[in-house]
C-alpha cells in the first residue's frame, strides 16, 4: 500500500479508500442491494490486509446502519487510531430543525449521532455532503470550526459542489482564521471529468486534495459494454452511465485493458490515480476482487498514449452530482 498527506496536513491516507455506501441494513436508506453486516465483515477485514486503512461512510448511507457496521468493524479488527474514519453532514437524517443542512444546530446534532453510531470520541476527516444554499457560509464554517477544536473532527472535507461555492466556503474560513478544508470528494471518472475545468484546477492551487467518488463509473468501466449486473439493473443512478457517449470510452479501456492482460478495473482506477492531485480514490467492495484490483491499480502507471487513448472520445457534458 502506499500512503500519501491529505492535503496540506500531516494525515497520512491509504491511497485506495474503502467506500461504505455498500454496507447498511437493506430496505433502510435508497439502496436495495447494499451488504447486510454478516456479508460485509469480509470486506472489512480484506482492507486491513491490504492496508486499505482509511474508510469512508456518511451518516445518511441506509439510515446510519453503515456508520454502525463501520464502528463496530473497527472494534472488531482494528485499533482506532490505525484507522482514518471518515463520514459526512447535510443529508436528511429526520424531520424538522437539526434534522439535515448545514446550519449550526444541524452540524451539532448530527455530528455527535454520528459520533455515537461510530462508537468513537472522533472523526479524522468530516465532510460536508452537500453544498446548502440556505445557510450563511460563515455559519457552517464557523460551527465546523467549532467542532475541530472540540476534538470531535480532527479534519474537513466537502463534497460534490460548483467550484465558486467551495471557493466561498474556503474564504470564509480564511479571513476568519478557522479551519480549511483538506479534502474535495468529488465524482471523478473517465465518464464523469467535467471536475477539470474549475474544480480541480483550483484544489491543486489551495493544496485540497481528492478523495474522488464513482472512480470506477458505478461499474461500468469494469466490464464490457452492454454486461450488466444486479446494481446496474436495480440502481437508477448506476443507470444514467449508460449514455450513448459512454460507449467508446469503455471500449478504449477494455482495449488498454486487453493489450495489457490487466482487468479493466485496474486500468480505470490507474488513470484517476495519475492526477497528481487524487489522494485516494474510494472504491465500494462488494466482490473479493474489487479491492485487490484497487490495489493492484497502484502498480498500473499508463503511458501518454495510453491515457491519450482513454480520454481522447469524451464528450463534454452538464456537471452532474448524486
Amino acid at each position: 500500500m502506499e500512503y500519501a498527506n491529505l492535503g496540506r496536513t500531516g494525515l497520512d491516507v491509504s491511497r485506495i479508500a474503502l467506500g461504505c455506501m455498500s454496507y447498511g441494513n437493506p430496505g433502510t436508506g435508497l439502496h436495495q442491494w447494499t451488504l447486510d453486516e454478516d456479508a460485509s465483515q469480509p470486506f472489512f477485514r480484506q482492507a486491513l490486509e491490504l492496508g486499505v486503512t482509511f474508510w469512508d461512510t456518511a451518516n445518511v448511507y441506509q439510515g446510519g446502519s453503515s456508520e454502525e457496521f463501520v464502528g463496530r468493524a473497527i472494534k472488531r479488527y482494528a485499533r482506532r487510531e490505525d484507522i482514518v474514519l471518515a463520514t459526512k453532514v447535510s443529508g436528511k437524517m429526520h424531520d424538522g430543525l437539526g434534522g439535515s443542512g448545514l446550519s449550526r444546530r444541524a452540524i451539532l446534532e448530527q455530528v455527535d449521532a454520528s459520533l455515537h453510531r461510530l462508537g468513537t470520541d472522533y472523526i479524522d476527516v468530516y465532510y460536508i455532503h452537500r453544498f446548502d444554499s440556505d445557510v450563511p457560509v460563515e455559519e457552517t464554517m464557523e460551527t465546523l470550526h467549532d467542532v475541530v477544536t472540540a476534538g470531535k473532527v480532527r479534519h474537513l472535507g466537502a463534497s460534490s459542489m460548483f467550484a465558486w461555492q467551495f471557493a466561498k466556503l474556503q474564504a470564509a474560513a480564511a479571513v476568519s482564521g478557522w479551519t480549511p478544508f483538506s479534502a474535495m470528494e468529488n465524482q471523478y471518472n473517465l465518464l464523469k471529468r467535467e471536475e477539470e475545468r474549475e474544480m480541480i484546477p483550483m484544489c491543486a492551487d489551495m493544496g485540497v486534495s481528492l478523495t474522488p467518488y464513482s472512480p470506477l463509473g458505478k461499474g461500468r468501466l469494469t466490464r464490457p459494454w452492454g454486461a450488466q449486473t444486479n446494481r446496474a439493473d436495480s440502481d437508477a443512478v448506476a443507470r444514467t452511465f449508460d449514455s450513448p457517449a459512454d460507449e467508446p470510452i469503455v471500449n478504449a479501456v477494455r482495449e488498454v485493458a486487453d493489450a495489457r492482460g490487466l482487468p479493466m478495473a485496474q486500468v480505470a482506477l490507474a488513470w484517476v490515480l495519475h492526477n497528481p492531485v487524487v489522494a485516494s480514490p474510494i472504491v465500494g467492495a462488494t466482490k473479493p476482487h474489487h479491492l485487490v484490483d484497487a490495489v493492484a491499480a497502484l502498480n498500473v502507471k499508463l503511458t501518454d498514449n495510453e491515457v491519450m487513448l482513454l480520454e481522447k472520445r469524451y464528450v463534454p457534458q452538464d456537471p452532474y452530482w448524486y
